[in-house]
Order: structure tokens, then C-alpha cells, then sequence
């Protein structure tokens, strides 16, 4: 049996895919590709023959297959405006990508975030739409995998907490008795990702006169620091730099807030696992490991996945699309209950929405 994960990130977009649970096909695409020729991440996809496929899933759905999804659906899963899709060239591509598998009569399917799990309590849901998207869902169950693999463990008897941090977003999320109960997604990240602001004060939101989608890609770390998006790399280097050197800081600010809010809410965790590009980088990952273990006194470690070129997103999609077709993750996949996924991400407002 063969399946497709996917991860449509801000920087690149990433495709693992499965074969009886074994990686077969691992690419990573720029994400210009997406928006200049999703064609050809389309085609990649169905060179490989796969019997089930997840898509590129956004703020996440209840689990549906493409041929059930409406325009409500769409909608739901960017949350971009028709008028404003032009300004996000990648979203006009993510939109062309499904109508091109949708037409294939490809079996995708399209995941949920976390919100919609039943293993997250209601009231933590309130006022609230991105507690991790569905990327980020599928990042935190291969957490689930990583650890209980490594130590052995039933997937019960795995808690922990799992701080991502991409390229775009960052994000925290809590797992007690291997569910998912809690996550705090990018744009209510408590300080700056790398690219994105982080959660935005109301009275900021107020005083802009009104919030556009782009502006959800705009006032994190790299633009505190030099005005403009840098490379991971090039930031890096100025790190000696004063304002590169407090952008920073205030990264590992907002990291420090978001897992001792998910420390708090677990109480029993047994480790922090990291996780996202940025980890990927000895120097930073060392730091925030330092700091998490003298603060918190829990093992900090690295997620180790599948392995492979593509990012953690896409092998927890793959993991995921395996266990719904019935293959070797199937145990753990109904474990984390997606398929008793409901509702909408908007379900939960208390607040006038313009829609």
C-alpha cells in the first residue's frame, strides 16, 4: 500500500511518501513552485501511484475526501479572502493544486487542525481558531509515534509537549495519555516567530484599521531585527548584531510562555520535544535546550520522525493517510481520534466575524 503526506509550508512545500510504512518518495519544493506551477507538485504526487493521499489541508477540516468538499470547505481551510487571494500568490496556488487532483480523481483527503479533535475540551476553544493547524496536528502525532518508539512505550502512556519552529509560525502544543488536549498556534503564539508577529494585541489590530491575510506573514523575528525577510542563515550569522542578538530573545520569550502554558495545562509532562527548521540548527536548538531544561528540569530532545529529506509535517500526514487506509499506524491514528473530528473552525467565535 502506498500513501501521501504533504506539508504546505511557508518556505517550501514537502511530500513524503509510504510504502507499507517504509519512505519511498521524499521531496521538498519551494514554495514559488506552488504558486508558479502546482502542476508539477501535483504530477509528482501521482507519479507515485499512491492509494491514499492527505492534502494540503490549512486551518484543517473535519476528515473529508475532495470529492465531498464545498466552497464553504475551501474557504475554511485558507481563510483568505476572494479580493485579497491575488496579494498571496502561494494560497491561488494551493486553491489550483486541489482543483488539479480534484479533477484527477485522486483519493485525497483533507485533515483536521486541532481544534476540531474531540480530545481537545471545548472550553478551550473559545474565541479561538488557530490552536494549531493541520500541519501542526500532524506534526504533534508524529511526536506521539517519536517518543513512544524511542522508549517503548504504549501510545497511552506518552505525554509531552512539542514546540515547532518553522519558518513562518511557530507553534506549541500539550499531549496527555498520547492525545493531543491542547495547542496554541502561530497567530496566537504568545511572541515573534521567525516571519509571522505572533499573537496580535487587539488594541494593535485596532489602531491598523483593519487586518489583512498578509499581514499574518510579516512582523516576526527577521523583521523586528532587519526590516525585511532574511534567510534563516544569514540571520543567523548577526546574531552578534543587537538587533538580531533581541529578536532573538524575543523568540525565546514567547517559546518560554508557550510551553509553561502547556506544562501547566498537562501537569504530568515527561519531556519537551522540538521541532521545525529552525530546530534544525545546532546553535539555536542547543540554546533553547539549555534554557528548557534548566527552567522546566524536563528532557528537551529533538523530533526524530521517520527520517528523511522532507519536513516533520508531511511525515506526520504520511503517518496519518497510512493509518486511515488501514496500515501500520492505523492503531495510532485511532488513538488521536481524527476520525471523530467534527465542527468548524469558527464554531467557537463569540465575536462579529465579516466574512
Amino acid at each position: 500500500m502506498r500513501v501521501v503526506g504533504v506539508d504546505p509550508g511557508t518556505k517550501s512545500f514537502d511530500i513524503i511518501g509510504l510504502e507499507n510504512g517504509r519512505i519511498r518518495l521524499d521531496l521538498s519544493f519551494p514554495s514559488e513552485v506552488v504558486a508558479e506551477d502546482p502542476r508539477r507538485i501535483v504530477k509528482a504526487i501521482e507519479d507515485f501511484e499512491a492509494d491514499f493521499i492527505i492534502g494540503p489541508s490549512g486551518y484543517g477540516l473535519p476528515l473529508k475526501r475532495i470529492t465531498d468538499l464545498t466552497e464553504r470547505d475551501r474557504f475554511e481551510m485558507t481563510l483568505v479572502r476572494e479580493d485579497e487571494l491575488k496579494e498571496i500568490p502561494v494560497l491561488t496556488g494551493l486553491q489550483e493544486m486541489v482543483n488539479e487532483m480534484a479533477e484527477k480523481g485522486m483519493n485525497v483527503w483533507f485533515i483536521p487542525g486541532v481544534i476540531h479533535l474531540p480530545t481537545v475540551p471545548e472550553w478551550r476553544k473559545y474565541n479561538r481558531i488557530d490552536m494549531g493547524t493541520a500541519d501542526k496536528m500532524a506534526i504533534t502525532v508524529l511526536g506521539i509515534y517519536d517518543r513512544a518508539k524511542r522508549l517503548g512505550l504504549d501510545y497511552g502512556d506518552v505525554s509531552f509537549v512539542l514546540l515547532e519552529v518553522g519558518f513562518g509560525y511557530n507553534y506549541a502544543g500539550a499531549v496527555g495519555g498520547g492525545k493531543i488536549v491542547d495547542g496554541i498556534g502561530g497567530t496566537i503564539f504568545p511572541g515573534p516567530a521567525y516571519v509571522n508577529s505572533g499573537a496580535l494585541d487587539g488594541e494593535v489590530a485596532y489602531l491598523m484599521g483593519g487586518v489583512k491575510k498578509w499581514h499574518l506573514f510579516w512582523g516576526g523575528a527577521t523583521v523586528i531585527a532587519a526590516d525585511e525577510i532574511l534567510s534563516p542563515e544569514e540571520f543567523i550569522k548577526r546574531l552578534d548584531e543587537e538587533p538580531f542578538a533581541k529578536a532573538w530573545e524575543a523568540m525565546k520569550d514567547g517559546f518560554l510562555k508557550a510551553v509553561a502554558s502547556e506544562l501547566a495545562v498537562l501537569g504530568n509532562a515527561e519531556e519537551i520535544i522540538l521541532s521545525g527548521r529552525l530546530m534544525r540548527v545546532e546553535a539555536l536548538r542547543n540554546d533553547v535546550k539549555d534554557l528548557f531544561e534548566e527552567r522546566f528540569g524536563l528532557p528537551t530532545v529533538m523530533q526524530r520522525g521517520l527520517g528523511g529529506m522532507a519536513k516533520e509535517a508531511a511525515q506526520g500526514s504520511a503517518i496519518i493517510a497510512d493509518g486511515l487506509a488501514g496500515g501500520e499506524f492505523r492503531g495510532l491514528v485511532e488513538h488521536v481520534e481524527i476520525k471523530r473530528s467534527s465542527g468548524s473552525i469558527l464554531d467557537y467565535v463569540r465575536l462579529p466575524l465579516e466574512l
